[in-house]
């Protein structure tokens, strides 16, 4: 199937809502015109600073403005950063991501000691993503220049839902950042959420949003809605299994070359759940007990699964060659002080306004 970066959204509703098993049989097809379907990427998610993140995002704990008992912690160091890939690796990772609760990059000494930690990774034999919010071209250079091999940064829904989600940051800031990580020749990482309300043609809308862009994203992550509480999305309803495999079908049908990441929200589905995720073309996982703050299967119970699957990881560097890390000395990409001025829309979403309120104690 060629890859095409024309889909309307009502080409893929009509794709999502075929009956499931012709949509299932469809996608596995794709999937293995494509792809090797008997082997799946692993990947561990490291947050190397959690909490305080100044945005308002609907879904997430890591906001200081909700109450939801995620403690905040300063940057880890480089030799933290190092043990924790080491284990990964050990445990049968092929890359490590690490992620940030920032709004978006600054220039100065966290982020030289970021660039610091690709190079420490990538020198591993690791693939090394990093989501940090919000980048400059620039800044993509040189974390390209470190070694980086792949920048997340998730639309998280359709454009035109995403207002409902977030307000302190607009749907342009990211397709921006897309294009600045593109500048800069490391591949992108971005796909979004389902169960945080929105409809199916949002879904639609934001897998018209990833596929029309040339090219398409080298790896698409699914996420399931984690409610946790004290965030505004605290009450959504899980997101059926039956609608993640639609979602993970489509997506692999309009981006054929793609990863098709089955990300957050693992914990509540069977095995039974997943095989048919990966049976739909599902090729990567994270694995470790957490996905930054919230509750991932056990890097063993994914192991067993995979034996019981006949699923084998992914090596690293299978689909890009290894970028050679260039030393912080050698560096052709200098630290410009830059002060980008992101969008802050400010309109007001009521049920994150709520769950701010319901955080200020009462007198």
């Amino acid at each position: 199937m060629e890859t095409r970066h024309n889909w309307t959204k009502q080409e893929i509703l009509d794709i999502y809502n075929k009956p499931f098993m012709e949509l299932l049989y469809e996608a596995a097809t794709v999937h293995r015109q494509n792809h090797d379907p008997n082997t799946v990427q692993v990947s561990t998610l490291l947050s190397i600073k959690t909490g305080g993140c100044s945005e308002d995002c609907g879904y997430c704990p890591q906001a200081a403005r909700y109450h939801t008992g995620v403690e905040g912690n300063d940057l880890m160091s480089v030799n933290q950063v190092k043990a924790e890939a080491l284990r990964a690796k050990e445990a049968g990772s092929s890359r490590v991501c690490m992620g940030a609760a920032w709004r978006n990059v600054r220039d100065g000494e966290e982020f030289e000691n970021v660039l610091e930690m690709v190079r420490t990774i990538n020198r591993l034999d690791l693939e090394v993503c990093c989501t940090l919010g919000m980048i400059t071209e620039n800044q993509a250079k040189r974390l390209a220049e470190a070694g980086l091999y792949a920048y997340n940064h998730n639309l998280d829904s359709s454009e035109e839902y995403y207002k409902e989600v977030i307000s302190t940051r607009g749907f342009e800031d990211r397709l921006k950042t897309i294009e600045n990580v593109r500048k800069s020749n490391v591949t992108v990482c971005s796909g979004g959420i389902i169960g945080m309300g929105e409809s199916e043609e949002d879904r639609a809308g934001m897998l018209v949003a990833l596929s029309t862009l040339n090219p398409q994203p080298e790896s698409v992550p699914i996420n399931a809605l984690v409610p946790v509480e004290g965030t505004p999305l605290a009450d959504q309803e899980q997101v059926s299994i039956w609608d993640m495999v639609r979602m993970i079908a489509t997506t692999r049908i309009v981006m054929p070359e793609t990863q098709v990441r089955l990300s957050a929200g693992r914990t509540n589905m069977s095995r039974e759940g997943q095989a048919m995720c990966f049976f739909a073309g599902a090729n990567s996982i994270f694995a470790g007990d957490k996905l930054l703050t919230t509750p991932n299967p056990d890097v063993n119970e994914d192991m067993e699964m995979f034996k019981s699957l006949g699923l084998n990881p992914q090596k690293p560097f299978e689909k890009k060659p290894q970028r050679e890390s260039v030393d912080a000395t050698d560096s052709k990409y200098q630290n410009l002080g830059e002060k980008p001025k992101w969008s802050r829309p400010g309109h007001v979403i009521e049920r994150n306004l709520t769950a701010q309120q319901k955080r200020k104690p009462q007198v």
